[in-house]
């Protein structure tokens, strides 16, 4: 049997994900990790935009809450607050900065992780004023546009793109900064990464026999949001593949991650908001290749 693309189903798991994360939570969690702002940060200030935009440009490979904690406790400590700053970043030593964002386990891999971030600190201070909101910006405020440009320009935004981190940022601009005046957003796709992929196959909405790269189920699930989203309405607006991440990311994160991978038996399925929905059947997420028999 094929992969099926079950819109319909969908729209009613968007919809049910939608209202209880914003309401009850999803497995009583209404926050993300990178909802906490480090002490003595306004929200939507520059400040926390460059928290915002250095720490997601690392968030590959990661535990989540793990990241954002570190990267909170750097900000916090006089001696490697610079690390948010892109004109001390550019300043820096490389080797410098290395050591530093070791202090606090803000890189997992520590050579890779401070390139990617002294290279995107390092753009936005030469190019950009040190201010991400410039770069945007430039773009007329076009999530489109600024999609665009971060994949078009590999050197100057490592890690800051792509179809998982690319469409994160931009949903964070949103949601956590406040950036109001972003336009397009409707047509980003959902950044898929394990727990969207792992949620959104346990309820169905992208479901069969396959066993299938991550690339290809990950353009499957892309798609079956931007279709399952469609002609829907919350808090006034029309709902966006972008405002299903969360719920989904919590339904998996706190849920899903502990069902059997075989029969698909989960602890949490009592308790789970998606409870009508979950599927039987294998969902095995492994070494870049997905086996799906639901």
């Amino acid at each position: 049997m094929p992969i099926i693309i079950d819109s319909e189903r969908g729209k009613k798991v968007a919809t049910l994900l939608y209202n209880s994360f914003f309401t009850n939570g999803i497995h009583g969690r209404t926050e993300m990790p990178e909802d906490t702002v480090p002490d003595s940060v306004r929200r939507g200030s520059l400040e926390h935009l460059l928290f915002i935009t250095l720490t997601v440009s690392i968030d590959y490979q990661r535990d989540a809450p793990a990241l954002w904690e570190s990267s909170r406790r750097s900000f916090e400590d006089p001696g490697t607050r610079y690390l948010f700053g892109p004109k001390s970043l550019y300043e820096s030593s490389l080797d410098q900065i290395v050591k530093d964002m070791q202090k606090h386990k803000l890189s997992k891999k520590p050579h890779r992780d401070a390139i990617i971030w002294r290279t995107v600190g390092g753009t936005f201070h030469q190019k950009w004023k040190g201010d991400p909101r410039e770069f945007v910006k430039s773009c007329n405020w076009d999530s489109l546009r600024v999609f665009k440009k971060l994949n078009d320009s590999a050197s100057d935004f490592p890690y800051l793109r792509g179809q998982k981190i690319g469409p994160l940022w931009l949903r964070m601009l949103r949601d956590n900064v406040g950036l109001e005046q972003l336009r397009n957003l409707d047509k980003i796709p959902i950044p898929v990464d394990i727990h969207v992929a792992r949620a959104t196959l346990a309820v169905g909405v992208v479901r069969g026999q396959a066993r299938i790269s991550f690339a290809s189920l990950f353009e499957d699930i892309r798609r079956a949001w931007f279709e399952s989203v469609e002609d829907l309405r919350v808090m006034g607006r029309p709902m966006i593949a972008l405002d299903v991440d969360e719920p989904l990311w919590h339904l998996s994160k706190y849920g899903c991650t502990n069902r059997d991978k075989i029969t698909g038996y989960c602890p949490a399925h009592r308790n789970c908001e998606a409870r009508e929905y979950c599927v039987n059947g294998r969902i095995n997420i492994a070494n870049n290749v997905v086996e799906l028999d639901t």
